[in-house]
């Protein structure tokens, strides 16, 4: 069984929330999962669903604010090993070419 999520975890606060995501991306290193952050949060795979909500229970409890906010948003495919990798080979398979793409100019 492969189990895929997607984390996003943030304090509610202004400015900058960098260091208290860096916090709670960096507590995820203590759980047998593997993971990928992106500008809109984090993609974590791992073996089974107690492990992932147990690493995102620590990704939770590690920011330090007086409120967090966390979306989890999970995958359990109960009957497959397929990986987050070969769903996006999937999907770049159908397309023909990377699903990637740089913007061509700055709107500012």
């Amino acid at each position: 069984m492969t189990v895929v999520a997607l984390l996003s975890v943030a304090p509610v606060k202004e400015g900058s929330m960098a260091e208290d995501v860096a916090d709670a991306v960096a507590a995820l290193d203590d759980f047998d999962v593997a993971y990928e952050t992106n500008p809109m949060g984090t993609v974590i795979e791992a073996d089974d669903v107690g492990t992932l909500f147990a690493a995102c229970e620590a990704a939770h409890r590690a920011v330090d604010a007086d409120r967090v906010s966390t979306v989890l948003k999970i995958d359990d495919k109960r009957t497959s090993t397929v990986s987050a990798a070969s769903k996006v080979e999937g999907v770049e398979a159908a397309l023909g070419r990377a699903a990637k793409r740089e913007r061509t100019s700055d709107h500012e």
